[in-house]
């Protein structure tokens, strides 16, 4: 697995760059990307205690990162099959970190199970199944997409290379994503998350060429020319929702 290019040098300033883009909060105190009010989302005040049950809330975050679930499985998972969901959540375990996982993360562990039961509800697939694990356990599963995969240069097993990358060099990798999250004043974001949006940023201008978008240019204002963009760069733009606080008077992907 390759890292992208902004954590392959010693120089943080990129990735700092990428980071308080994505989280940053304009005047008005509205979020910028919709997705950077995923980690903390929390408008029920519930989310400390439903650590072992999938909420509402975790439906609506989700939606924060440009995919929505389906209303059958919105069921299945907050009603019909609640409890059993529950029951995998409390199998996995408490919160940790991915780093400190000694072995592999097995085919038949808690964890897998869990993936592979929201894999295969109505309409999930792969990149909500883990954006859902992400909001339950954001230091031990990332979010995994086609866009990230391809610039990391990983197929669907995602988890197992970057769990030994972040184990290298007595955890400098880990270390080093601790640090930034807090240089960049970012609360509630796990070390999995910052690696993930630097990664997804990082692709998505890549993925954009020649109409990257400029530093004093807001994100929404390439986003809104989606349609001119090769597929891949389509859903880069999608993945981790719109800028919210640029102008809106054209029609906007989700």
């Amino acid at each position: 697995m390759r890292l992208p290019a902004a954590l392959s040098t010693d120089d943080d300033s990129a990735v700092l760059d990428l980071l308080r883009r994505y989280y940053r909060r304009p005047p008005d105190g509205e979020h910028g990307f919709t997705g950077s009010a995923f980690d903390t989302w929390d408008p029920s005040g519930t989310r400390a205690t439903s650590a072992d049950v999938f909420t509402a809330d975790d439906v609506v975050a989700v939606s924060l990162l440009s995919v929505d679930l389906s209303g059958r499985a919105a069921h299945e998972l907050l009603v019909r099959r609640r409890d059993e969901f529950a029951q995998m959540l409390r199998a996995v375990g408490p919160d940790r970190d991915l780093v400190d996982e000694g072995e592999p993360i097995a085919k038949e562990s808690p964890l897998s199970q869990l993936f592979h039961a929201l894999d295969a509800l109505d309409g999930v697939g792969p990149t909500r199944a883990t954006k859902l694990i992400a909001r339950k356990r954001p230091r031990l599963r990332p979010v995994w997409d086609g866009v990230v995969a391809r610039h990391l240069g990983v197929g669907s097993s995602y988890v197992e290379p970057l769990r030994q990358r972040l184990r290298e060099a007595d955890r400098a990798l880990h270390r080093r994503l601790v640090r930034l999250g807090e240089e960049a004043e970012l609360v509630g974001v796990s070390p999995l998350r910052v690696f993930d949006v630097v990664t997804w940023l990082e692709a998505r201008e890549s993925l954009r060429g020649a109409t990257t978008v400029d530093e004093g240019a807001t994100p929404r204002a390439a986003e809104r020319d989606e349609h001119l963009l090769p597929e891949k760069a389509q859903e880069a733009a999608r993945r981790d929702g719109q800028d919210v606080t640029a102008p809106t008077s054209r029609t906007a992907p989700r």
